[in-house]
């Protein structure tokens, strides 16, 4: 997954990625919040899903240490994060500011 991390990161549109694990409360509620959020922003970014658990080596490199852990690429560079659950208006304005 390493490699394949980087290929959908290091892209012309900015990449969200969430960092999150199955058992965890408030990820459960971030996952209906990044829907809304995709479906606002169309093709406008990519939004990507990383299970911390799955993909510990990921979590460390980016020093994920709370989940969820929102965090905005543009071009495989980390231009914005946040822990915690991230309401959906941010979202939408964060990715319409760096398109």
């Amino acid at each position: 997954m390493k490699g394949n991390f980087k290929q959908l990161i290091n892209s012309d549109k900015p990449v969200l990625v969430d960092f999150y694990a199955d058992w965890c409360g408030p990820c459960k509620m971030q996952a209906p919040i990044l829907k809304d959020v995709s479906t606002a922003i169309g093709g406008k970014a990519r939004i990507i899903k990383i299970d911390v658990d799955r993909n510990q080596g990921i979590a460390r490199q980016y020093q994920v240490q709370s989940i969820p852990t929102i965090m905005l690429f543009k071009k495989g560079k980390p231009v914005w994060r946040q822990a915690g659950v991230a309401n959906k208006q941010q979202l939408i304005s964060l990715i319409e500011k760096n398109t």
